[in-house]
């Protein structure tokens, strides 16, 4: 166990007896220290530890009968975002009821006092009796971590980009780590203009926010340029405020070309990619002729990297169509882009470590998600990514040990698009009727997604392989109609012999059996609903029920696609 030493907190107090301060004493290293038993260690480190306690925002308020004749303020410390709890006791050794965060004194205590320490959650009233007082708004966005990401938790289209856009005003960069131009975000203006994002991240709406596109996307320049035109018609600036990693590896034209053709040789196997040129763009880094955004500032050895590049792809597919007019052109349309992107191009690994160092903000912005990632997704079913936690590190050039919060998105219920195995896929009418209601088309393709019940099986293991602090659970009102909701809890074999983990082997998966929990519905619209306890009360049990099942709280809940259709719970 590490010691660490904490600053002396400022007190304010007005007629606070020796025997008080000893009491709150014992509470509160009582409570650091089984929190420090049993966080994560991932986030609990020496900094981490000093940082919590520096900046803890909760009040005391002692209690005697009904009159406040006590009050300590604790400005200078604030509890940390990634949410520890303990068992609550009396001061007789007696177990409580209630949540962790509450304490109460023993009855045979001397005076009759009550203890009540704000929740770093949202709860409901405790079993107790005691009023336990919860965080507002900018509190909670304010207490996340230096270095946060937000990563999608089952086959992608999550919803990340709003919670992206909403948490960007409070942090000073937001960056893009993995992907390219198939990850399609949708966020909305404070006038409720629609915006489809594909590169930029999801912060350019927000005017003080610093953008960055990182060495692990992949850059198509003229559907960057597109969306950067597109963005300025409307009155969003880009210059000055986006930056483009001299080492990102550059998607052309032809690698699209050659990913439709692939599709087409595999026939009834296909993938279902977007057809964006995404895999014959990794594939160009990973048997290394690729081009990246570096090479533009060498227009003398250019053409010679394009034509191995094309060479490659005419010698492998009939299809494709190459001579020595197309490099002419190509080359010539690059001098172009390489002119028009100077001002963008930067060494974003140098730019947003030394940010780091001087202690400015940064959210990351995760694409596609877990369950697509190219180790931990169904493959061959797949990104050619690594839209996991491992991919901030690999895709900015950061330490593991900089990473702090990491939100994980997922809708109420399932989609997916393209092929691939999807256990709790549902078929049919009540299939249709979840994408209509969710308006399930992608934001890429305009595909229809295929749509099911939550699975929880594969967010359990989405969880286990980023440790999520937290959830942003999307979507919620789409269930509003609803009778019945159904979570899948479990995979078993045909023979009945329960599936302990996620499988690798997709014959296991196709072949595996859900097991369902049923829970009912709510019917009613909860749309305009802003707060947690005024979500009906069968709503609020099957996002206590998410929590319970999965072991990760739920901090944000959407309840409608514009940027004000969140709760924060």
């Amino acid at each position: 166990m590490k010691y660490v030493s904490v600053p002396s907190p400022a007190l304010s107090f007005s007629r606070v007896r020796t025997r008080t301060l000893q009491r709150f004493a014992i509470i509160f290293f009582f409570t650091l220290y089984k929190s420090a038993r049993s966080c994560n260690p991932r986030v609990c480190n020496k900094e981490s530890a000093r940082s919590s306690l520096q900046s803890l925002g909760s009040f005391l308020f002692f209690q005697k009968g009904s009159d406040t004749s006590y009050i300590m303020s604790l400005s200078a410390l604030k509890i940390d975002s990634y949410p520890v709890s303990i068992r609550q006791r009396s001061f007789n050794g007696t177990k409580g009821r209630g949540d962790g965060s509450v304490l109460q004194f023993s009855s045979a205590s001397r005076t009759s006092q009550r203890v009540i320490v704000c929740s770093t959650k949202a709860v409901t009233p405790s079993p107790l009796g005691v009023v336990v007082q919860t965080r507002d708004v900018p509190e909670r966005i304010g207490s996340l971590s230096q270095v946060s990401g937000v990563l999608g938790s089952q086959w992608g289209d999550e919803g990340k980009g709003k919670l992206v856009d909403i948490l960007a005003g409070h942090f000073d960069i937001v960056a893009r780590c993995q992907g390219g131009a198939n990850a399609g975000h949708t966020i909305y203006n404070s006038e409720g203009k629609k915006f489809a994002l594909h590169l930029v991240p999801s912060g350019i709406l927000n005017e003080e926010t610093l953008c960055v596109i990182g060495n692990g996307v992949v850059v198509h320049l003229p559907g960057l340029f597109k969306e950067i035109e597109g963005l300025e018609s409307n009155g969003v600036s880009c210059k000055g405020r986006m930056l483009v990693s001299d080492r990102a590896h550059l998607l052309f034209d032809f690698h699209q070309e050659i990913d439709g053709l692939r599709e087409h040789e595999l026939g009834n196997l296909f993938i279902g990619t977007t057809k964006r040129g995404i895999g014959p763009c990794y594939s160009s880094k990973v048997i290394r002729n690729g081009i990246r955004v570096c090479d533009l500032r060498h227009m003398d050895t250019f053409p010679q990297k394009l034509d191995l590049l094309l060479a490659d792809a005419a010698s492998r597919f009939q299809g494709f169509d190459y001579g020595p007019n197309v490099l002419r052109e190509e080359v010539d349309r690059y001098k172009r882009f390489a002119e028009r992107l100077e001002p963008y191009i930067a060494d974003t690994v140098h730019f947003v470590n030394e940010s780091i160092s001087q202690k400015k903000k940064i959210l990351v912005e995760g694409g596609q998600a877990t369950m697509l990632d190219i180790d931990f997704g169904t493959y061959p079913f797949v990104t050619s990514s690594s839209p996991s936690a491992g991919g901030i590190c690999t895709g900015l050039g950061i330490a593991p040990g900089v990473l702090g919060d990491l939100i994980g998105v997922v809708k109420a219920y399932t989609t997916r698009v393209g092929s691939g195995p999807f256990p709790t896929e549902i078929l049919g009418t009540d299939g249709d009727f979840l994408r209509l209601k969710g308006k399930e088309f992608g934001t890429t393709t305009n595909r229809p997604r295929r749509c099911g019940w939550l699975d929880l099986v594969a967010l359990k293991y989405c969880c286990l392989i980023n440790g999520f602090s937290s959830l942003n659970l999307t979507k919620l009102d789409v269930l509003s109609d609803l009778k019945e909701i159904k979570l899948g809890v479990g995979y078993r074999l045909a023979d009945g012999t329960p599936i302990k983990s996620f499988p690798a082997d997709l014959r296991v998966l196709e072949q595996s059996i859900v097991d369902y929990e049923v829970v009912p519905g709510w019917q009613d619209d909860i749309s305009k609903v802003r707060k947690y306890a005024d979500l009906p009360l069968a709503a609020r049990r099957y996002v206590e029920r998410i929590e319970e099942l999965v072991g990760v709280p739920i901090h944000y809940i959407g309840t409608g696609p514009g940027r004000d259709d969140l709760i924060f719970k």
